[in-house]
């Protein structure tokens, strides 16, 4: 095979995100019940893709807890609740707040030197699909940046647990969810580089709320169908 028909490693990387992000998706929408089962082949075909992508989508969502792995069986789906969706956003709104407000004394010049330039690229990005994928990025490490300076070290792994899983996916499902985490991301920058932790926490806490409040009317809208 020549050289030129090799996936390269950041292709491949893609692929696997976009099969994974569609699988996200269908559990999500509500296209399983309680013990369906994820077949490969399948969903393979599906995408037009090898079952090679579909495996290892398979194990980043078992990870999740959105399947588990079965012998013999294969991937069953575990869907996801409306009371999942609420756990995981006031959870993640309880200690994604406190870290933050904790992290920010500690953050330097540099920290928000990079949050700037996160939030900068991430208004800068066009509306597309292929530009959802590179909000998901910047999106991650702008929160990431945010809480690193937060020196409790139990919270960090809490919370990368809470973002597993749904948190990536919301910007391909909600309509306008980009456009107004852009203007609450540019607020949190604010306050941040005003050293304003209080003020920080509050509008992080919002942002989160607002996300859990528009995914639960989409998921009760997509059931009613």
């Amino acid at each position: 095979m020549k050289e030129g028909y090799r996936l390269t490693q950041e292709e491949k990387a893609t692929l696997q995100y976009r099969v994974t992000s569609k699988l996200r998706e269908a559990i999500l929408r509500g296209e399983f019940r309680e013990g369906d089962r994820l077949i490969q082949e399948e969903w393979a075909e599906k995408l037009g893709v090898s079952r090679m992508p579909i495996r290892e989508a398979l194990r980043q969502l078992e990870m999740e807890g959105l399947v588990r792995i079965e012998p013999h069986r294969g991937a069953i789906v575990i869907p996801v609740s409306i009371e999942d969706v609420e756990e995981i956003y006031f959870l993640r709104a309880l200690l994604e707040g406190i870290a933050v407000e904790k992290s920010l004394p500690f953050l330097e010049e540099a920290d928000l030197e990079e949050l700037e330039s996160l939030v900068e690229q991430m208004e800068a990005l066009p509306a597309n699909e292929a530009a959802v994928e590179q909000y998901v990025r910047l999106n991650a490490r702008f929160h990431r940046i945010l809480r690193e300076g937060c020196p409790w070290r139990r919270i960090h792994g809490m919370i990368d647990t809470l973002w597993k899983g749904i948190p990536p996916i919301t910007p391909s499902l909600l309509s306008d969810q980009i456009r107004e985490a852009r203007q609450e991301h540019r607020l949190m920058l604010e306050h941040a580089k005003a050293r304003r932790p209080k003020e920080l926490r509050e509008v992080l806490e919002q942002h989160i709320f607002r996300t859990r409040d528009k995914l639960i009317a989409f998921m009760a809208k997509e059931k009613g169908r």
